[in-house]
């Protein structure tokens, strides 16, 4: 399907051999001869890309951008203004309101549509959805690497297999680059001056971590530990800074892709700090279902996981756990079968929470 672009122009001559030029190039245009008419345009029909000259009657570029940076359904489109103006002040100007590009009068045919062609690739990128496993992580890099500025990015990510209780990186560690979790569970955990250890992170499938320390350029702060038989790849911290610090368009979308699980640690951490221990047990045995269901059979969900590494989610100490475990077990939430819990009723358990 053909590009459809707007172009809000009021110099008949520009506008008509812009326009050809756009045509001939296969993109579909309408044009517009002042800002007024071109807004009214752009809120009633759909526009992959807006072009549009500064200086106007009736309303100038900087207010169509205004107006339309206002409107939901219209914020989002690629933005380019025309000038004849090439002072460094007006460059500013459009770029603090949101313009994606600034082309300067007069500029030539490839000038132009590279420009197109680079704003459309950009606005593609953040439209996409990119799966939470290696496919998706390998098909975003195949993406990214159609920009220029990152053509050196490697798609030979390292896969790895990792044993139970097997630790990935060590706190105090140096970063040796991005982690996703391909299959199986992992826990973060740090040890604090006592020796007591606190889980800080649990992941599952399609989970990213590891790169707090690579963002901070700093070592690591707790250590990653496998809970269960692992498999992980690991994108070295190279091509990670590439990602992030080359094109500002493909790192916001990258930072979405690795932020998805943010929110819920944070109201995990939360519920961790204020609640009482038999909140903090059941909160520890519900984030866990939450988190691990969809990879388990189907029924009551099962778990074998150590009463250490449970009390070391709850936050509280491992006695205090095993008390409430058996009385959880009593009250008929949970049944205990060689050190395997399993979840019977999901609903009161989770109610004990609130």
């Amino acid at each position: 399907m053909r590009k459809k672009i707007l172009l809000i122009e009021d110099n008949l001559d520009m506008r008509e051999n812009t326009a050809e030029i756009l045509q001939l190039a296969n993109y579909e245009v309408k044009t517009a001869e002042n800002g007024k008419e071109g807004v009214a345009l752009a809120e009633k029909e759909h526009f992959d890309l807006i072009i549009c000259d500064i200086m106007m009657p009736v309303l100038d570029g900087y207010g169509v951008l205004h107006l339309l940076s206002k409107n939901k359904n219209t914020n989002s489109i690629p933005f380019i203004f025309l000038t004849a103006k090439a002072e460094r002040t007006d460059f500013r100007k459009g770029m603090e309101m949101g313009a994606d590009d600034y082309l300067t009068k007069p500029f030539d045919d490839i000038e132009l549509l590279n420009a197109i062609e680079s704003r459309l690739k950009k606005s593609e990128l953040m439209r996409q959805e990119f799966a939470n496993n290696v496919n998706g992580l390998n098909q975003f890099i195949e993406t990214v690497k159609g920009f220029d500025s990152l053509k050196k990015i490697s798609e030979e990510n390292e896969l790895r297999n990792y044993r139970k209780k097997e630790e990935i990186y060590k706190e105090d560690s140096y970063p040796k680059g991005l982690y996703l979790l391909v299959s199986g569970k992992i826990k973060t955990c740090k040890t604090n001056e006592d020796g007591k250890e606190l889980i800080t992170g649990l992941y599952s499938e399609g989970d990213y971590f590891g790169y707090i320390a690579l963002l901070e350029d700093t070592k690591h702060k707790e250590s990653a530990v496998v809970l269960e038989d692992a498999q992980v790849c690991m994108m070295p911290k190279t091509d990670f800074f590439e990602l992030i610090y080359k094109n500002a368009e493909v790192s916001k979308k990258f930072i979405q892709m690795l932020s998805h699980q943010v929110q819920q640690r944070e109201e995990q951490l939360l519920r961790l700090a204020y609640n009482s221990a038999r909140k903090k047990v059941a909160d520890a045995l519900i984030t866990l279902q939450n988190k691990y269901q969809q990879s388990s059979k189907q029924g009551n969900f099962s778990m074998q996981i150590s009463r250490e590494d449970l009390a070391n989610i709850a936050g509280i100490a491992t006695e205090s756990t095993i008390r409430t475990l058996s009385d959880l077990k009593d009250e008929k939430l949970i049944e205990i079968q060689s050190g395997k819990i399993t979840i019977i009723n999901y609903e009161k358990l989770a109610a004990l929470r609130n």
